[in-house]
């Protein structure tokens, strides 16, 4: 009886930590495999289906600087897009998995400047809204210590080709947020163009987005679970008050720490280093005060 027990809460432990293999989209593309995010590249439009990445407090908080090293992806067997697509063209390189959230090390910034993680991007999107949302979801990364994240183009409503391999340029982009310690999700689908409404006003549930694309994004977790997540477009369980301020400014420590902050979604201590004297990371300040 014991072994069984044993057996089942191994099993269980297991399945948490690979989640990351269980929950990979599943679509036309050819998968390339890199450390820190795998993605699907469609040759036909030289961009990726989507591009898969987890998001922990370590990943977002690292201290590597921007790179700017664009360049072809060599996994990808056709040849991934080129600089010389995007030249000219008008739209930025614009970031699938975005570099602010890869300066953990070297490796996860290099990485992020693959082409085949490019997608072209109206400026007023690729600084504006979607820059905006990119900060968002790093500041939910912070505050539920685990975050999974899928990205990528629509191809409705494309505004044309561009370069000498004929990039697609997408209609629409979406950004897929999955919190696996809270079983949340939230979905977004933002025009390629400059966008002035709130951001909450591009929310989708993650059914709305599968029609859009033709893609099962988690097809491997159960189905029941699976389907109450995607059809949701609530946002009340999400926080989007990122800009309120502390209502004090710590002082600095001469060594750093580890938080004392309890983190929402599992109970557990904050893993963040701080410098604070109150001993609380930014994200946790509330906390230090109550």
């Amino acid at each position: 009886m014991f072994k069984y027990i044993f057996l089942f809460f191994f099993t269980l432990l297991f399945s948490f930590h690979a989640f990351s293999q269980s929950y990979l989209p599943e679509s036309e593309g050819e998968i390339i495999k890199h450390t820190y995010y795998t993605l699907s590249y469609s040759e036909e439009n030289e961009q990726a289906f989507w591009v898969y990445y987890e998001l922990t407090p370590e990943l977002v908080n690292g201290s590597i600087s921007r790179t700017d090293n664009f360049r072809p992806d060599p996994k990808v067997s056709t040849g991934s897009a080129e600089l010389d697509d995007y030249k000219g063209s008008g739209y930025h390189r614009g970031h699938l998995c975005p570099a602010g959230s890869m300066d953990l090390n070297k490796t996860s910034m290099s990485e992020s400047f693959f082409l085949s993680n490019m997608s072209p991007q109206a400026p007023g999107l690729n600084t504006g809204l979607w820059k905006k949302l990119e900060s968002l979801v790093r500041v939910w990364t912070n505050e539920y210590d685990k975050i999974v994240v899928i990205s990528g183009p629509v191809f409705k409503d494309n505004l044309g080709i561009t370069g000498i391999n004929d990039v697609t340029v997408p209609g629409y982009y979406y950004k897929i947020i999955y919190c696996p310690g809270n079983a949340q999700m939230i979905a977004f689908l933002m025009p390629n163009k400059k966008l002035s409404e709130p951001i909450k006003s591009y929310i989708h549930s993650v059914d709305e987005i599968e029609v859009l694309t033709n893609i099962d994004f988690f097809h491997g977790m159960d189905d029941i679970i699976e389907d109450k997540l995607e059809a949701n477009s609530n946002s009340e369980q999400w926080d989007f008050n990122t800009t309120k301020p502390l209502t004090t400014t710590p002082k600095k420590l001469t060594t750093a720490v580890q938080c004392k902050g309890i983190s929402k979604s599992t109970g557990e201590r904050c893993q963040i280093i701080t410098e604070n004297a109150n001993g609380y990371c930014r994200f946790h300040q509330n906390q230090a005060i109550d």
